[in-house]
């Protein structure tokens, strides 16, 4: 009998999708990283944040957006803006009761991205020297 993925434990796509629009509304609506997406469509976000998670947690889901380097390139994304928007994630995850084993998949794989927002190490709030570049563009799933 083989095991369900991670996105099935969930409860699959409608659970999924409430716990992405709770979380995509509350980083939009931050008062300390809301400002990077005042430009944003939110509910193209939404979409996004959709298929990637999805697609982390094993759902046959085909994420469709641009590589995450690419995207947070013109951002400069600090190591404490990175922390807050995982603050956010962590707290709505503990807000829909998500599965703890679920939970730390999540936050790992989120964490393991770090690289690819941001230049700053943990979760310090260095400007980012213009002397170091980002990884290539990558970070895209499936």
């Amino acid at each position: 009998m083989p095991t369900s993925s991670l996105f099935e434990q969930l409860g699959g796509e409608p659970v999924l999708r409430k716990i992405i629009d709770r979380f995509v509304d509350r980083v939009v609506d931050d008062t300390m990283i809301g400002f990077f997406f005042r430009n944003v469509d939110r509910q193209n976000l939404k979409h996004r944040e959709y298929e990637f998670s999805a697609r982390h947690l094993g759902a046959p889901v085909k994420y469709r957006g641009r590589p995450l380097a690419e995207v947070h390139a013109k951002h400069p994304i600090m190591g404490g803006q990175f922390m807050r928007r995982l603050t956010i994630l962590k707290e709505t995850l503990a807000e829909f009761g998500v599965p703890e084993h679920i939970r730390e998949h999540w936050i790992a794989h989120t964490e393991s991205l770090r690289p690819l927002i941001t230049r700053d190490p943990a979760g310090e709030c260095n400007a980012p020297s213009a002397a170091e570049p980002r990884p290539a563009a990558g970070g895209r799933t499936g």
